[in-house]
């Protein structure tokens, strides 16, 4: 395990000798209605406000705190960051994807992730007052390029 040393205990993984490079992360996630509910919030308003546009906000603000999150995760600094949410009206979904730009010696995945993760949770604590059996589901990670490995 990355994060380990050989004394078993957590530390941040050493980039420093790492290249510093264009890194790109993208990441999607689901969030499932059930039929009623996707109808009722088609429009992407709630009477919480726009469902859309506050989903986007938060999952900003998820990548940015990142490092603050989770625990061994490099503070990175973001150049870019684009959240797009799309509906899936047959599957009565919103499909959540977040693309994380930087110029760094490590990646954005975390990052990717996180604005997703965020970005997901937002959407369900502005629906739960119509169902609470709403699913989020499918987080991952979709690509990364730059440094050693790409996906």
């Amino acid at each position: 395990m990355s994060h380990i040393n050989k004394k078993g205990n957590p530390y941040i993984v050493d980039v420093s000798n790492k290249d510093i490079t264009e890194r790109l992360a993208i990441a999607s996630g689901e969030i499932k209605f059930d039929k009623e509910t996707f109808k009722k919030i088609r429009s992407l308003k709630t009477k919480k406000g726009n469902l859309e546009k506050t989903a986007i906000i938060a999952g900003i603000m998820g990548a940015k705190e990142t490092s603050r999150l989770i625990p061994l995760c490099h503070n990175i600094p973001i150049n870019h960051i684009n959240i797009d949410i799309k509906k899936n009206d047959k599957k009565f979904s919103l499909i959540i994807e977040s693309t994380i730009k930087t110029n760094a010696n490590t990646g954005v995945e975390m990052e990717a992730l996180t604005a997703v993760a965020i970005s997901c949770l937002t959407i369900y604590d502005m629906c739960k007052y119509l169902n609470k059996k709403i699913k989020i589901q499918n987080i991952k990670l979709l690509s990364k390029s730059g440094g050693k490995s790409n996906l």
